[in-house]
């Protein structure tokens, strides 16, 4: 399908107020852009994590997830090319800070210091705490989106649609889980600093402490539902949009007879990277002082056993095997960062941050500042 039929395809799915999803997985900038267009108006929602579909959970109560089901949606695609990195990095520089509310700045340090008191008195080793932020655009939705596609081609693109949510947009750069077969990728990211201009920084005590915090957390809780061994990358630094990051890859086998997908997706969500350790103490603590709800924010969003074609090896010999090649489920999901809430012409913006012992809360209340810049830089033309 052209790129004209496709957004004209949401923008009647819009006018129909059924539910969709738009979205491009991280890739080349040739990637499909993929649509679920939902034939009703009908909420379905997924607690056991094995229907076919599209999820979008929520950060506090998973139970509230939402599914677009494949038997209840057309699926369409298009090609969307994406922007060049030096086109990116010069509209993100073009967009100024808007936000200098000297009261939010007061209430997010404070927000911190209470969170760097629970660690010091060993109540937590780790809080992520975030804020808010409304900002007036006069671009639509699918606008935004398209901005989105054209400029961050190495992140999960998205554009979701429900009468129970309204719209969500963002341009996630962290993987939750993904899974084909019983194989299944995950990473530990953390850490941020400002792009400019080169991938090789160094990177402070706090942050490469914060990324380590991450990663063993993550492979505490998946050690008893894997099949053999986890194997893990070194450390290494990769950039969404105009910010750079510490990632480590995270690999495996599942063990069927250990867990199932939904036990899976369970031992990793909420993430060190978005809620803290340990991981009850973390979000119990978040949903007392932060003031506010996060919604979608910090959930989980993405494939969910999603049916994929694998043909044998396209040569003569095997062209008499073509007729036999296999069907497979496959699940990617994001955790939702980097994401917007959009109604009458304002994009809710969520930001936060990981804190430790170390924590600076001037220089995390400025951590957010950078971080919004990725977001900002889609709702002007």
């Amino acid at each position: 399908m052209n790129n004209e039929e496709f957004f004209i395809k949401l923008e009647e799915q819009i006018q129909s107020g059924n539910p969709f999803v738009a979205y491009r997985n991280p890739g080349s900038k040739n990637e499909l852009t993929k649509a679920l267009l939902q034939d009703s108006a009908e909420t379905y929602k997924t607690d056991d994590f094995t229907e076919n579909g599209f999820v979008f959970a929520p950060f506090e109560n998973t139970k509230n997830a939402i599914l677009i089901p494949s038997e209840n949606a057309e699926i369409i695609t298009t090609e969307y090319s994406a922007e060049s990195s030096e086109e990116v990095e010069k509209e993100n520089q073009e967009f100024p800070p808007a936000y200098t509310n000297s009261k939010a700045r007061i209430k997010h340090e404070e927000l911190v210091e209470n969170g760097i008191e629970a660690i010091k008195k060993g109540e937590l080793k780790k809080v992520v705490l975030s804020r808010k932020e409304d900002v007036q655009t006069q671009l639509k939705a699918m606008e935004i989106f398209k901005n989105l596609l054209k400029k961050y081609k190495t992140a999960f693109v998205y554009f979701w649609f429900h009468p129970q949510t309204g719209i969500w947009l963002g341009a996630t750069p962290e993987t939750l889980l993904n899974v084909e077969r019983e194989k299944f990728k995950t990473m530990a990211l953390a850490g941020t600093q400002a792009f400019e201009g080169t991938s090789s920084v160094n990177w402070e005590e706090k942050e490469i402490e914060e990324q380590q915090i991450v990663t063993d957390s993550i492979l505490e809780n998946l050690e008893n539902k894997v099949s053999g061994s986890i194997h893990k990358s070194e450390p290494y630094t990769s950039k969404a949009g105009n910010l750079l990051h510490l990632q480590t890859d995270i690999t495996g086998m599942l063990d069927p007879e250990k867990s199932s997908l939904k036990s899976l997706i369970f031992a990793l969500h909420p993430t060190p990277a978005v809620c803290g350790l340990p991981k009850k103490k973390a979000q119990q603590f978040i949903l007392e002082h932060e003031a506010y709800n996060r919604e979608f924010y910090s959930g989980f969003l993405g494939e969910l056993n999603m049916k994929k074609e694998v043909k044998r090896n396209n040569n003569r010999r095997n062209q008499e095997n073509q007729a036999y090649g296999s069907i497979l489920k496959q699940t990617s999901l994001f955790v939702n960062l980097r994401c917007m809430k959009l109604e009458a012409g304002k994009a809710r913006l969520f930001i936060g941050g990981g804190i430790t012992k170390d924590s600076s809360p001037a220089d995390e209340w400025q951590e957010t500042v950078n971080k919004s810049h990725t977001i900002k830089s889609v709702l002007v033309k």
